[in-house]
């Protein structure tokens, strides 16, 4: 027969009340129907403490700290435009150029005060403006949820005139004027930036469709500008190679960034030319553009074994074997191949250009 723990003196335990039951440790207990037992209820709830009171800031009891705060958001929004003034004005007057390190130091750092000092004036005076001046009486918004009815909709956009009464931005026209200009002004050193990218005054298509490369022109090894022999050129061997006279040039990181060559060997026999490429190649050493045909990095990782190069950025994958066919990655397009032979005294030389655009794809490109 079945035990049951709870009964006889267990039970006694319990004394009952008058309007409930009560154990020893002074806690209520009611019947419960729900669970056919009795339900403990604790007496020590916290209560609910509910918000403190309001404190008025200084700026609602006196004007004058009012309209002292109001001065100030408006002269951190015109902070703001006098950063962003002169954040293009830096990058005029400290033009940079590629053969003074100095320059790059000098650009770098006006033009960083100038968009720190546009960023910052924003954000302090759109913070004290909120602390200061808007409206600051605690709100419970209760939400719910099912879809918005009209009455809602309405009450939405009374909401929305409520907060520009508020804030005060419909009134406040200094605040207004200036933080618009300061948005306003804010873009721009962007837009300088963006157009310094690109040439200033030339076509863009016909600078990125030309390199320095040009019939007779000697491939030479990578910094060094050394010219190199066929027969320093061995199979499985790869080299990087720039035009003869790059290292002379005026601008010779813009010409670098087109010309750059990979120059390899593999056996002739490996190699699948197709109709007007049999002379491109010269005893099995093919060179191809260096740039990446996706987004312009450098493909500098030759695989001996596969005869595959590799683009470490986002890892497009070329076939040497193809004429660098793409075989993966985002890239879409083959690799520029450069037409090669030596000259008489055995140098490795260009037929001429490039054939077509190096490097990504543009808009000028159909």
């Amino acid at each position: 027969m079945a035990h049951d723990d709870t009964s006889g003196t267990d039970v006694a335990a319990f004394s009952s009340g008058a309007d409930g039951v009560s154990n020893s440790a002074g806690r209520a207990v009611e019947p419960s129907a729900a669970s056919g037992g009795l339900a403990v209820i604790t007496s020590d709830a916290l209560a609910d403490p509910g918000v403190p009171p309001h404190r008025k800031r200084v700026t609602d009891l006196d004007p004058k700290k009012a309209r002292t705060a109001q001065r100030t958001v408006y002269t951190l929004f015109y902070l703001s435009i006098a950063g962003s003034i002169f954040a293009v004005a830096a990058y005029m007057a400290f033009p940079i150029n590629a053969d003074d390190p100095g320059s790059v130091r000098l650009n770098t750092v006006f033009l960083g005060l100038g968009i720190t000092l546009a960023l910052m004036g924003i954000g302090i005076g759109a913070v004290h403006w909120a602390k200061s001046l808007m409206h600051d009486e605690e709100g419970v918004d209760i939400r719910h949820p099912v879809r918005s009815s009209d009455d809602t909709r309405a009450r939405a956009v009374e909401i929305f005139h409520e907060g520009n009464v508020e804030s005060g931005i419909g009134r406040r026209s200094l605040i207004r004027n200036s933080l618009i200009g300061a948005l306003v002004a804010f873009p721009l050193p962007a837009v300088i930036l963006f157009r310094g990218l690109g040439p200033q005054n030339e076509n863009p298509a016909e600078l990125l469709s030309h390199t320095m490369w040009k019939a007779g022109a000697r491939l030479t090894l990578d910094p060094s500008g050394l010219p190199i022999k066929a027969a320093d050129v061995t199979i499985g061997s790869a080299f990087h190679i720039i035009p003869e006279g790059l290292n002379d040039a005026h601008d010779r990181l813009e010409q670098k960034a087109k010309a750059a060559v990979l120059l390899m060997r593999v056996n002739p026999s490996d190699l699948n030319v197709s109709a007007g490429r049999e002379n491109w190649n010269y005893d099995g050493i093919v060179a191809y553009s260096k740039i990446c045909t996706h987004v312009g990095c450098p493909v500098a990782l030759f695989e001996q074994q596969t005869h595959h190069l590799l683009c470490p950025c986002h890892q497009s994958t070329f076939d040497v074997d193809n004429e660098c066919a793409v075989i993966f990655g985002p890239a879409k397009r083959a690799l520029p191949q450069l037409p090669i032979t030596v000259d008489g005294e055995g140098y490795l030389i260009a037929q001429s250009d490039f054939l077509e655009p190096v490097g990504p794809s543009f808009w000028e490109r159909s």
